[in-house]
């Protein structure tokens, strides 16, 4: 019945912008700290950002002062605003749940593919 609905992804060449969404469903979405990860071929998965269910938000060193992770939580939805984009940001970008007590992520959506051409 969960379900996470990640989408947003494109090509877009070096320095462009894309804002990846992910939508919630079937859970308690206030409950939940989110996060996005990335997976890009020949790397490891790579956390890029998390805000808890209180907001608090933090990011990778790789994506700092260019990407900014937000929620709203009235509309259930995980937002990722990607600023100067790089080649290496091209990977699939995926959503995760993680209930507030819970030490891993509880719940995965299907990635939307973020390609950056130089």
């Amino acid at each position: 019945q969960v379900q996470l609905v990640a989408s947003g992804g494109g090509s877009v060449q070096t320095g462009g912008s894309l804002r990846l969404s992910c939508t919630a469903s079937g859970l308690t979405f206030s409950y939940y700290d989110m996060a996005w990860f990335r997976l890009a071929p020949g790397k490891e998965r790579e956390e890029v950002a998390t805000i808890t269910r209180l907001g608090r938000s933090s990011c990778a060193d790789s994506v700092k002062g260019r990407f900014t992770i937000s929620r709203d939580n009235a509309k259930n939805t995980l937002h990722l605003q990607m600023d100067s984009l790089k080649p290496e940001d091209t990977a699939m970008y995926s959503c995760a749940a993680r209930i507030y007590y819970s030490n891993e992520y509880n719940y995965w959506g299907q990635g939307t593919q973020v390609t950056v051409s130089s």
